[in-house]
C-alpha cells in the first residue's frame, strides 16, 4: 500500500520545513509532493532543498487548484493531505489519519485540532468539516471535478463527495495547531482572506443543495 503527502502551500516558508521534515522521517510515507500556489516567498525554494517533488502553479489560483493539481499527479492507494502551516505536526498524528483508512474502517479521516491552541481547537470545534488535515483512498476523489472552482470551500466540496460514494471519519489530533490568516498576512489582509472563505463555502454549500 503506497501512501502519498500532499501538502499544498501558499506562502508557509516559516512552518514548511517543520511539516515536510516530520513526513520525511516517517517510514509510512513512500511519497512527498508539494504544490505550490504562486508564493512570493521561499516557500517552493526551501522544499526544493529539502528534496521533495514541488510542482508550482506560478500564480496564485486558490486552494483548491493547488489540491486539484497534486490530485491529479498521484497515483498512491492513498493520499494524506496536510496544510503547509501546520506547529507540532508529529509522527502521531499521521498515524491518527492513516490507520483507520489503512484498517479500511473509513475511506476518508478529517483531523480536528484538540488542545493545540485556544483559537483554532475553538474555530475547528465549530467547524470540524473545514479541516486541511485528512487521509483519503486515492480513488475516492480521483474523480472529483472543479476543485479549482470552489477556493475555501475546497475541503467541504470534497467531504461532499466522499460521504456521496464512502464513509468518513473525525479523528483528533492533539496539540497540533496552525498560524492563523491574521497571523500570517497581518489583521487586515488576514480579515479580508477570511471573508472570501466564508464566501466560497456559502458557494459551495449552496451548489450541493442545488445538485441534491
Amino acid at each position: 500500500m503506497k501512501i502519498s503527502a500532499l501538502i499544498p502551500v501558499y506562502n508557509e516558508e516559516k512552518t514548511i520545513e517543520g511539516v515536510l521534515r516530520v513526513l520525511m522521517d516517517n517510514p509510512l510515507i513512500d511519497e512527498i509532493l508539494v504544490v505550490d500556489d504562486g508564493s512570493t516567498d521561499n516557500s517552493a525554494t526551501l522544499a526544493r532543498r529539502m528534496g521533495v517533488r514541488v510542482i508550482s502553479l506560478g500564480e496564485n489560483q486558490g486552494k483548491g487548484a493547488a489540491l486539484e493539481r497534486g490530485i491529479e499527479e498521484i497515483e498512491s492507494d492513498i493520499i494524506l493531505m496536510l496544510d503547509g502551516d501546520l506547529v507540532g505536526l508529529a509522527d502521531k498524528h499521521i498515524q491518527q489519519l492513516l490507520d483507520p483508512v489503512m484498517n479500511d474502517e473509513c475511506d476518508m479521516t478529517i483531523g480536528v485540532f484538540n488542545h493545540g491552541r485556544g483559537a483554532t481547537d475553538l474555530a475547528q470545534l465549530l467547524a470540524p468539516h473545514l479541516s486541511g488535515q485528512r487521509a483519503v483512498k486515492t480513488r475516492f476523489i480521483k474523480g472529483i471535478e472543479d476543485l479549482s472552482h470552489c477556493g475555501y470551500g475546497v475541503e467541504l466540496a470534497i467531504n461532499e463527495y466522499v460521504k456521496e460514494n464512502g464513509r468518513l471519519q473525525y479523528v483528533e489530533l492533539p496539540e497540533l495547531t496552525h498560524v492563523m490568516k491574521e497571523e500570517k498576512r497581518g489583521f487586515f489582509r488576514g480579515f479580508l482572506d477570511r471573508l472570501k472563505m466564508y464566501t466560497d463555502l456559502l458557494k459551495v454549500s449552496f451548489e450541493n443543495l442545488k445538485n441534491r
